[in-house]
């Protein structure tokens, strides 16, 4: 005891820096974690179990919820318009998330933003030229030359076509990374020609890795999925009468010898993306899209009202509740279960504490103030957040693991990035220091007078 006095007479003594006094207090965590070694195993499982539990699910909800273009969702719409019978309308009814065919290249030709294009889903079967390889089937995108620098997509060989091959039904073709190296052993392929079913096509470009998350161009086909192996001139696509994938929805009759896909039919089954880099060009591009719905109802086409909408990258994953409700729930309950183990945590720090009654009245009059004694117990439970965030850390990695083997789209996306690795810790220790907040201001409302009468 005469030893811990002379320390704490002369640490308390001193008018010390800062850092050094947090270091004295840190090594006094450590000889105290040493002497009550179940108390601290406790303490550190409870923060442990309730970290690993919430940065788990909230791993996963960040990957869901975020931007899937930091540097270009400001500039990025998609409208919305309804070609829909007025039967069955009700009054604030959200158009289709779609357009009709008719629509979306109306909209590209009147080229009213910096850039646009309209796109769909699809599916081609490749007939891989190396030898031993089978026929296989891929995903593909059928879309318009905008889409490359819109989206500011990452090219390793070669880039995207332009407008002219659009309008000239281009047989070009750009493809991935991925299936660049099963086809071709990852050279550069540009050039080089691409079966799929009866017809070739020359690679203009090979995609560099880019996996956008959310798949924020087209919901309907996958939200989390993979990218599209393939990238076709949309105008080609459909001259040469290619198998489309994706979700469509007819809203009326079909007239005789018009198909699906047709200019003429009335079906929603496309999406379309422009770029509008000023809130100038937003407000005169939901203008021209008014007046363009207001022409439609003139020539009988269009009849409800209020069916035009221009929503940014973000809003349009808000509206469409990109993150699944089960993820919402398991983030709530996870947070939940993390307060049960900080109230654990509570009343454990409480009795550590005020079983040093003896020792903290002995600081309080060798001069240490209340302020002093407070700190002192913050830096111990913050100490325990430490540890608790280091196993904290293996429960999560454990918890992901665990995400990724179930059968959803979205769990081989379940990995922890530098920025929840930061978070794991930030949380631990805030979450430790705020259960130590009573605790630690009980310890230092400890008489030194009663203490020492006590001795």
């Amino acid at each position: 005891m005469a030893r811990n006095a002379n320390i704490g007479s002369s640490m308390f003594g001193n008018n010390m820096l800062g850092s050094s006094m947090f270091a004295y207090y840190f090594d006094l965590a450590l000889r105290s974690f040493r002497r009550n070694k179940a108390l601290t195993a406790l303490m550190v499982l409870a923060i442990a179990l309730g970290i690993g539990a919430s940065m788990t699910t909230l791993t996963v909800f960040h990957v869901l919820s975020g931007d899937p273009l930091p540097a270009r969702s400001s500039v990025l719409f998609t409208p919305q318009l309804d070609p829909q019978p007025i039967d069955g309308y009700h009054a604030g009814e959200e158009p289709p998330d779609q357009l009709t065919r008719m629509d979306a290249e109306a909209l590209l030709h009147a080229r009213r933003g910096d850039r646009q294009a309209l796109m769909t889903g699809g599916n081609v079967a490749v007939l891989p030229q190396r030898q031993g390889m089978t026929p296989f089937n891929s995903d593909a995108r059928y879309t318009s030359a905008d889409f490359f620098p819109m989206f500011a997509t990452p090219f390793l060989f070669g880039n995207g076509w332009d407008a002219a091959a659009d309008d000239g039904r281009a047989r070009v073709a750009v493809i991935t990374t991925e299936l660049n190296d099963k086809l071709f052993g990852g050279g550069n392929s540009v050039g080089k020609t691409l079966r799929l079913g009866d017809n070739d096509f020359r690679i203009v470009g090979v995609l560099a890795k880019w996996r956008p998350t959310p798949h924020f161009y087209d919901l309907n086909t996958s939200q989390f999925g993979a990218l599209e192996q393939v990238f076709l001139p949309f105008s080609t696509a459909m001259d040469l009468n290619l198998d489309r994938s994706g979700s469509m929805n007819c809203y009326d009759q079909r007239p005789d010898g018009v198909h699906d896909t047709d200019v003429a039919a009335p079906c929603e089954w496309m999406q379309f993306w422009v770029e509008l880099d000023s809130a100038k060009k937003v407000g005169d591009y939901k203008a021209f899209l008014d007046n363009y719905a207001d022409q439609q109802r003139a020539a009988g086409r269009f009849h409800r009202p209020d069916g035009v909408r221009l929503r940014g990258l973000m809003e349009w994953l808000d509206f469409k509740e990109v993150v699944p409700g089960d993820v919402h729930l398991q983030t709530w309950l996870a947070f939940a279960f993390l307060l049960v183990c900080l109230v654990n945590t509570v009343g454990l720090l409480l009795a550590k504490f005020l079983r040093r009654s003896t020792e903290i009245g002995v600081r309080r009059a060798l001069g240490a103030s209340r302020r002093q004694i407070f700190a002192q117990c913050l830096v111990e439970a913050g100490t325990v957040g430490l540890a608790g965030a280091v196993l904290g850390l293996g429960l999560a990695m454990l918890g992901l693991w665990a995400v990724r083997q179930q059968p959803v789209e979205y769990a081989d996306l379940a990995h922890l990035d530098p920025l929840m690795l930061l978070a794991t810790f930030a949380l631990a220790i805030a979450a430790s220091v705020l259960a130590g907040l009573l605790p630690a201001w009980r310890a230092c409302q400890v008489s030194p007078a009663i203490q020492l009468k006590s001795q």
